[in-house]
């Protein structure tokens, strides 16, 4: 039996519709994830620290910029640290060599912001860095340059665009910690964008 094409493009409609509807939920999840962890004390503490495998984590009165991005996602069940060292073991040759590492470290990788950047791209999950602030949408991943230089060494940082406005209503604010715990913020053009994702597993 043939199936007309209207019918096709109905059952397409819907399927978009709803994947659509998945993939909001989803985000506006890792949002409401993102904006508890500002609601918890940490003090800023970047030292190296050995920590179990997977779903290790420092501990949960300390923390940086990335422990925030992690803890977001484990609340939804993503466990970065696994998903970023399984990448690198696989990968190894497309991470940074900042650190001269030989081998992949699952004490600190999924901790550093290039690391990140790195595998949201291999996961397809780049968007476009723009000047635009409607561009960034709540549970996207935003990194910076805090020397204000377009390049992945140096100061870098991360943050999640949240689904609060600024006091202008002109952007979405971001939860992030850039040294004084975690906060949200009207800093999305504060400092040079280097990375601007949107990563669903």
């Amino acid at each position: 039996m043939k199936i007309k094409p209207y019918k096709i493009a109905i059952f397409l409609l819907i399927f978009a519709i709803f994947s659509f509807k998945q993939d909001s939920s989803f985000f506006q999840k890792l949002v409401v994830q993102a904006v508890n962890q500002t609601k918890i004390k940490v003090s800023y503490e970047p030292a190296y620290i050995q920590i179990k495998y997977p779903n290790g984590d420092v501990p949960s009165n300390t923390g940086v910029c990335t422990d925030l991005i992690i803890r977001a996602y484990r609340g939804l069940g993503i466990d970065l640290q696994k998903e970023i060292h399984e990448d690198m073991v696989k990968y190894f040759k497309d991470y940074p060599k900042l650190w001269k590492l030989k081998a992949p470290d699952t004490n600190i990788d999924h901790r550093r912001v290039p690391n990140l950047m790195t595998y949201f791209k291999n996961k397809k999950a780049e968007l476009a860095i723009t000047n635009k602030a409607e561009d960034y949408k709540p549970g996207d991943l935003v990194t910076w340059n805090l020397q204000n230089k377009n390049v992945v060494s140096g100061i870098t940082h991360i943050g999640i665009v949240t689904d609060q406005l600024s006091a202008d209503g002109k952007r979405y604010m971001i939860a992030h910690n850039i040294g004084g715990g975690n906060t949200i913020e009207d800093m999305l053009f504060d400092y040079k964008i280097i990375g601007h994702y949107r990563y669903q597993k």
